[in-house]
């Protein structure tokens, strides 16, 4: 027995539907963030395209923040 090379698709109305993926956060120099460890700050930073990291000033201290960024956000 072969398997066949195409794609499975489930149906739109399956609950084994394959999960859609989040997309990513892209972050440029200047904008403001806020962060739920550090709070608030302004992206001072962005290494590859914000794909690898985003050096964030905090006021207090700056911080490289890596991918994924879970607990920052634009505002």
């Amino acid at each position: 027995m072969t398997k066949s090379a195409a794609v499975r698709r489930p149906l739109p109305t399956s609950p084994f539907k394959a999960q859609a993926q989040a997309p990513l956060k892209r972050f440029a120099v200047g904008d403001r963030v806020t962060h739920d460890r550090y709070g608030l700050g302004r992206a001072i930073g962005v290494e590859g395209d914000s794909d690898i990291a985003v050096l964030v000033d905090f006021g207090s201290r700056q911080e490289r923040i890596t991918q994924p960024y879970t607990e920052m956000f634009k505002l």
